[in-house]
């Protein structure tokens, strides 16, 4: 499996089987997060066979069943895009090895016996891993045309592409909060748009900052600087 065809075959997914993740996948797994960590200077960490995070509370209203077995999404405060780029790189090669996953901000326990936050770091949130009981559904796409402006006419096929794999991405309530600008020929801006809900926006931004690039190849554009 590509990463494109598991953007299109990824979907959340709150109820999981008990079939338990083999320890050659688990490896791979903590190799990605090193490697994520090293890139983006987090502390993404891998916890496995705990189940007291979804077993009560937030998580039955979350209705998720079935999970031991989670990503901490932990990094120095102000790493919100960085959070969100590597932790949906992760969610996408999962994908690749058959797993599901979900995105998680509230609704589990925190078990801060099973991983750390150290002074100056927060916990942002989780992604669920497993075997699902089901393989997720999508949601309906919204008009391409809500979320670009653009100074090229017509658009690139890489622009495009990248766009239609961004709006598959994973967004906190599927608010989708977020705008490309094609400047030129090769220069891509990415906006956030104005929301009162704004405690996941910039994580957001960076999910959605990773599947543009799977989506349009990074070899075809140039992110703008940002001052």
């Amino acid at each position: 499996m590509t990463l494109q065809q598991a953007i299109e075959a990824r979907h959340s997914v709150r109820q999981y089987t008990d079939r338990p993740i083999e320890p050659a996948t688990i490896e791979t797994l903590r190799q990605a997060i090193a490697e994520a960590n090293e890139a983006g200077r987090l502390r993404l960490q891998l916890v496995t066979d705990e189940p007291k995070a979804f077993a009560e509370g937030m998580a039955k209203y979350g209705k998720f069943s079935g999970i031991s077995n989670y990503i901490a999404l932990v990094g120095p405060k102000g790493s919100d895009e960085a959070i969100g780029y590597y932790g949906e790189k992760i969610v996408l090669l999962a994908q690749t090895l058959g797993l599901n996953s979900c995105w998680v901000g509230l609704t589990f326990s925190k078990q801060p016996s099973h991983y750390t936050v150290e002074d100056g770091e927060t916990l942002k949130g989780v992604i669920a891993l497993g075997y699902g009981a089901t393989q997720g559904s999508a949601h309906a796409p919204k008009p391409m045309e809500k979320f670009y402006k653009s100074a090229v006419q017509p658009l690139p096929d890489w622009f495009v592409n990248g766009l239609k794999a961004a709006l598959l991405a994973p967004t906190a309530m599927n608010m989708q909060k977020f705008e490309f600008e094609l400047i030129d020929n090769k220069t891509v801006a990415l906006h956030t748009k104005f929301t009162l809900v704004s405690t996941y926006t910039k994580l957001d931004l960076g999910i959605v900052r990773y599947h543009f690039e799977v989506g349009a190849g990074t070899d075809n554009f140039v992110w703008q600087t940002r001052l």
